[in-house]
């Protein structure tokens, strides 16, 4: 028993329905999109995706094929909340605009198919029942310090 071997870690592998992330990136984009759900497929195969699209993701390739192995690559800032996120785009850091700033974020394999806008929030949730100055009577008597 001691001197047997601590069991080696096992990392997750990635697959979107069934094919690998690396199989992913090499496959062609019109073979990936018939993957996708309705709504993105509908979109990708049924119009011409416009060009802007297409320079989006061409950045963020380049963005992440100019560093070094091991660190994250120079946010590519943008303001297209609909793009959909395809496997070419997993590991670069895309700053998705909110309104009012642009909010880092780093595409991890679970984050393909779905839009940028999901991982960007637009507005600050609500807490409700926090007393506050003029919220209340019952708010004067709360210290604010």
């Amino acid at each position: 028993m001691a001197d047997s071997q601590p069991k080696k870690r096992t990392f997750r592998r990635y697959t979107y329905k069934g094919i690998d992330l690396e199989d992913l990136v090499k496959m062609e984009r019109d073979k990936f999109v018939k993957m996708l759900g309705s709504r993105a497929k509908r979109r990708l195969v049924n119009r011409e995706v416009p060009h802007k699209y297409i320079r989006f993701y061409k950045k963020c390739v380049a963005a992440k094929k100019d560093v070094p192995l091991g660190e994250k690559p120079k946010a590519v800032k943008t303001h297209l909340r609909n793009a959909i996120i395809l496997p070419e785009l997993v590991g670069s850091v895309v700053g998705i605009y909110n309104g009012r700033t642009f909010v880092p974020v780093e595409i991890k394999p679970d984050m393909i198919g779905r839009y940028l806008a999901e991982f960007s929030i637009t507005y600050k949730p609500v807490k409700h029942g926090r007393p506050g100055i003029g919220a209340s009577k019952g708010s004067t008597a709360v210290d604010l310090k």
